[in-house]
């Protein structure tokens, strides 16, 4: 694992804890020599973590797209900056350039791009890892949804590992490092049970 893609929210949320694990986070990533990728933004979490990285000495990466970066929201002190023409473009590009993926606390749009991500890796379109940072339990919720999702059916048992989790960085990136790809097959119907 070279690279690692952060989603996270452009807001900072209401606990300071969500600001201080973005910069553990990204303090660990420069001290493991993994290059962030990320949303590219200086605002919020996104803006904790690239700082943090680039403070440490790390590499990070970008992806913006143009319409965001006109309202002034893109980081100055990147090491590169990919400005791309959408959403749909940034999530493909910010995919292409990861070797793993990590949500962070954030709003739709982070839960967005988990969802998409995981999607991919459930259709066998990737075989990287990807995790949640649950801090103060932000994903708990979540998990015990995926949990649901199994338990009625929606999702075969063993491709709830696709999700890791961990509430602390450095649990979390262990578990990426350790992951296995899980494959099965991709369609269930009536007489396929989880």
């Amino acid at each position: 694992m070279q690279s690692v893609c952060v989603f996270c929210g452009s807001s900072s949320g209401t606990d300071p804890a969500y600001v201080d694990a973005a910069t553990a986070l990204g303090q660990l990533l420069a001290a493991q020599g993994l290059t962030l990728v990320y949303g590219g933004a200086c605002v919020g979490l996104m803006g904790a973590v690239a700082d943090a990285v680039l403070a440490a000495g790390g590499k990070a990466i970008g992806v913006l797209p143009d319409f965001l970066r006109r309202k002034e929201l893109a980081h100055p002190r990147l090491t590169e900056l990919h400005v791309v023409s959408s959403m749909h473009e940034r999530k493909a590009r910010m995919a292409e350039l990861s070797d793993g993926f990590i949500a962070m606390p954030g709003g739709m749009g982070t839960l967005d791009e988990f969802c998409e991500i995981i999607t991919w890796a459930q259709l066998g379109l990737h075989e990287k890892p990807c995790g949640l940072l649950n801090v103060q339990e932000y994903y708990t919720p979540l998990l015990q949804f995926v949990d649901r999702m199994a338990d009625e059916g929606f999702l075969k048992e063993k491709q709830k590992g696709l999700v890791l989790s961990s509430d602390t960085p450095e649990g979390l990136l262990a578990a990426m490092r350790a992951f296995e790809p899980i494959r099965v097959q991709k369609w269930v119907d009536s007489r396929d049970k989880a």
